[in-house]
């Protein structure tokens, strides 16, 4: 059941002893897992409520507990940003309400990131590089999951094939990510800490500077690429290569080159991850809407090729060889090619036959249909056997001309030449 602003503050005082609010406002949030509300107090203190509405987000706050507390003074220190204070709690049934201290700053748009241009760029890819530079340690004290590479790709396969078995994902979109998946050498990086959640909504910003990061319900170590996903909803794409360039600056050569495609891939597949979800809860309009957005992406991806995720490009057939026997030069391989070849291409870069094998007036047979070529082989091979005459003997065209009176005749000529000597 969906908790109003009013309620969440009512249930604020039971969590903070003393706390007397006099203004309330809903909040945005992760609306299908969380209830959330700013409230403000009689000292004008703010704070923040976040209620779970079932039980798999209420483990994912009493994750952000155990995260937080296993913070230490020396991590705190080092992020040049503040970290979520919890204030109170207070359990209803099997969910617990967690109350924090508000935060510098304020929540911005995707626009607003923008907007603020270069300065907030650079801190944002700075934000993200401490991050993910937090030892590993911090996390695994505190119980939190730890996969290595190889765990994460396999664990995207697997959801790959889960995602492919509902029928509902377009073949074209299977066929990239999987590429994208086997790719051996896209998967070649150094697992690290991960925030899990990032996005605009968990950033306080406040003069092109970012004063606090939030929601850290789903941190682990993992995939660095995942904290990047959501810039690939920027329609300006300059502005999320300013944030990676600040990124690998501050990184250095911890920085792992593929994380953008890394990054690409993620916000794509997330939409078959809902899609799998919302087949879960049995939700049409939400499994409509996921169907509806996945064809949306085939679309675009089809009509401009969409970002580049894989490090080795998709296999292209390969050219006829020479040296190929005619009914195999035939063969059009193109159907069982990827979807992005482009079949005009083939046709382009296929060999011609050699030079030997033709003459001037037979060039037109590299051209014809692949189903007539066994017809133009039995014709050349025919001619082959035929004995050669002087005649055949190539010439140029001023040779012709002027070896024609000596080696023709002109009928008329000889008529004309009988007649003269008859009258004679």
């Amino acid at each position: 059941m969906k908790r109003t602003a009013m309620e969440l503050a009512a249930i604020a005082t039971a969590a903070v002893p003393g706390l007397t609010p006099v203004g309330f406002a809903a909040l945005s949030d992760d609306a299908e897992d969380f209830d959330s509300a700013l409230i403000v107090d009689a000292l004008k203190h703010r704070w923040r409520v976040r209620s779970p509405r079932h039980d798999e987000a209420s483990m994912r706050l009493e994750a952000e507990l155990s995260a937080l507390r296993a913070f230490s003074a020396k991590v705190r220190a080092s992020l040049p940003f503040a970290l979520p204070a919890v204030a109170g709690t207070v359990r209803q049934g099997p969910l617990r309400t967690f109350v924090y201290k508000d935060m510098p700053g304020h929540v911005p748009t995707l626009d607003e990131l923008v907007d603020e241009g270069s300065n907030l760029a650079k801190a944002l890819g700075q934000c993200m590089a401490s991050i993910h530079q937090i030892p590993d340690e911090s996390v695994e004290v505190a119980g939190l999951p730890t996969y290595s590479a190889d765990e994460i790709r396999q664990r995207k396969l697997n959801e790959l094939d889960t995602a492919a078995a509902t029928g509902k994902v377009p073949s074209r979109l299977l066929r990239r990510w999987e590429h994208a998946m086997e790719d051996v050498a896209l998967w070649r990086f150094n697992a690290a800490v991960v925030h899990g959640d990032f996005d605009e909504e968990q950033l306080q910003i406040s003069h092109s500077s970012i004063t606090a990061v939030k929601g850290w319900t789903d941190l682990h170590v993992g995939d660095p690429a995942d904290d990047f996903a959501w810039l690939s909803a920027i329609e300006d794409q300059s502005f999320s290569e300013r944030v990676f360039s600040a990124y690998v600056e501050a990184r250095g050569k911890s920085a792992d080159p593929h994380i953008m495609r890394r990054a690409a891939l993620a916000a794509e597949f997330a939409l078959a991850q809902w899609l799998v979800k919302s087949l879960d809860s049995k939700d049409a309009e939400r499994i409509a809407e996921a169907e509806e957005m996945l064809r949306e992406l085939d679309q675009n991806i089809a009509e401009y090729g969409g970002q580049p995720l894989s490090v080795v490009e998709a296999p292209r057939p390969l050219a006829t060889q020479p040296e190929a026997p005619a009914p195999q030069a035939a063969q059009k391989p193109v159907s069982l090619a990827a979807p992005s070849i482009n079949t005009e291409k083939v046709t382009a870069l296929a060999p011609e036959k050699p030079q030997s094998h033709s003459t001037p007036e037979k060039s037109a047979d590299h051209q014809e249909d692949s189903a007539d070529q066994p017809a133009v082989a039995a014709k050349r091979e025919a001619d082959a056997e035929e004995p050669a005459s002087k005649d055949d003997e190539p010439k140029s065209d001023s040779a012709e001309s002027e070896a024609k009176p000596a080696t023709e005749t002109d009928p008329a000529a000889d008529k004309d030449q009988q007649a003269e000597e008859s009258t004679k």
